[in-house]
């Protein structure tokens, strides 16, 4: 290992995938032949030229990177303390950051001669943002998503439908991220001949958890050009909201041996966390345990079943995070925090009043915890909040809670 690597935060995971503890390979053994040979493809796709160089193009002409670098001033002047920046990933093409780590995913896809994707989605952007790439190429997409969340997300549904993709509502369980997750791992294991599964979040098997935060950290490379040209410096803290945790680790891990720079992911505290459980704060309320393939916190009952959880954004409602992000906590290079289903609301209404922005519910939870810290700041401190998705998925969500009727 080089001399100035031996102390960082980055180099994990290790040959086994592992962070510290965390992370790992719990799959089947139909599974462990497709894994093995998705690492080394992978470990060959990075040190080719050509692959980073396809993808730079596809970030640039079809995703529309780099996003801006915006200065949130009315929400700044609102807070009366530290200086706003808001990442503004929401503008990438279909409206989140997950397209950033599909199209790295499908292209070594086709590296593989794969000619089936399959994904799970939660809030419908992971889901949306297969189905486009898919489209882009020409495969086949199945994506699976909770019945719940088939329900709540109902655009987003029909943006996949629109561009191609069989939508599969999964009844089990309750009807939820965690739940898709179960059945597309299900359809693995059936047709690892010519499928292949296209994960949206820093978490199952290795090398998911590292591939998806290696194509999401785009995202911090860009904040880190773009603050020091802005600003002249880093920022002093980062912040990002955490479901599986792909636009945190993504913005967070280019900044991670950055020792001035505070880092913050927030988690969805949904009716509070307690022992009612109506939360998915993982990191917060849960302890390690297997799922998905990998070892984490979970949220989970004493015999170590896994709990469901609450939160009113579908993205974040599911009983894990990622292992870099168990490791980050118990190395405490990282602080994680909470916020509730009505604190996500109120600040969902305040971006758009102030900004003319309409957030996702899931970076509203970011949203939340900086309008909470940004008035007891200087005005000197530069805060970057990463702006992960647009609001048109949630709004029928949104009024339904504010009680609105919009007829559908």
């Amino acid at each position: 290992m080089p001399e100035d690597l031996i102390n960082s935060f980055l180099t994990g995971p290790d040959e086994q995938g592992r962070f510290g503890i965390y992370g790992g390979r719990f799959v089947s053994e139909t599974l462990m032949p497709l894994i093995l040979e998705l690492e080394a493809e992978y470990a060959r796709a990075k040190e080719d030229a050509g692959f980073w160089a396809q993808m730079d193009d596809l970030w640039t002409h079809y995703v529309g990177r780099p996003s801006p670098l915006y200065f949130a001033e009315r929400l700044t002047e609102h807070c009366g303390g530290a200086k706003i920046y808001l990442k503004r990933d929401e503008l990438n093409h279909t409206g989140a950051h997950k397209i950033n780590n599909v199209l790295g995913q499908i292209l070594l896809a086709m590296r593989m001669g794969k000619t089936r994707i399959i994904a799970e989605t939660g809030a419908g952007q992971h889901g949306v943002a297969t189905a486009t790439v898919c489209a882009r190429f020409g495969l086949k997409c199945v994506v699976y998503m909770g019945a719940h969340d088939v329900e709540r997300q109902a655009p987003n549904v029909f943006r996949m439908k629109l561009l191609g993709a069989e939508v599969v509502p999964v009844k089990s369980g309750r009807g939820t991220l965690k739940d898709a997750m179960n059945d597309a791992l299900r359809d693995w294991v059936t047709n690892v001949h010519d499928t292949f599964y296209c994960i949206g979040t820093v978490a199952g098997p290795h090398p998911y958890p590292a591939m998806v935060r290696d194509f999401q950290s785009i995202i911090g490379k860009e904040t880190r050009a773009q603050i020091m040209d802005r600003e002249g410096r880093l920022p002093d803290t980062i912040i990002a909201a955490i479901g599986g945790g792909s636009n945190a680790m993504g913005l967070f891990y280019p900044f991670l041996d950055d020792k001035e720079v505070a880092i913050i992911g927030v988690e969805a505290g949904g009716k509070g966390v307690d022992d009612r459980m109506e939360h998915c704060a993982s990191l917060t309320g849960g302890r390690p345990g297997v799922l998905h393939g990998n070892r984490t916190y979970l949220l989970q009952d004493g015999d170590g079943q896994i709990l469901e959880g609450h939160s009113i954004s579908a993205g974040l409602d599911y009983p894990g995070i990622g292992p870099e992000h168990a490791w980050l906590k118990d190395m405490g290079r990282a602080e994680y925090v909470w916020i509730t289903d009505d604190e996500a609301l109120a600040a969902f209404q305040t971006c758009c009043a102030l900004e003319g922005i309409i957030p996702a519910l899931e970076p509203s939870h970011a949203l939340a915890h900086v309008l909470k810290i940004a008035p007891e700041l200087p005005a000197d401190h530069l805060l970057v909040m990463n702006m992960c998705g647009r609001g048109d998925k949630d709004i029928f969500t949104v009024a339904r809670h504010l009680g609105v009727d919009l007829g559908a």
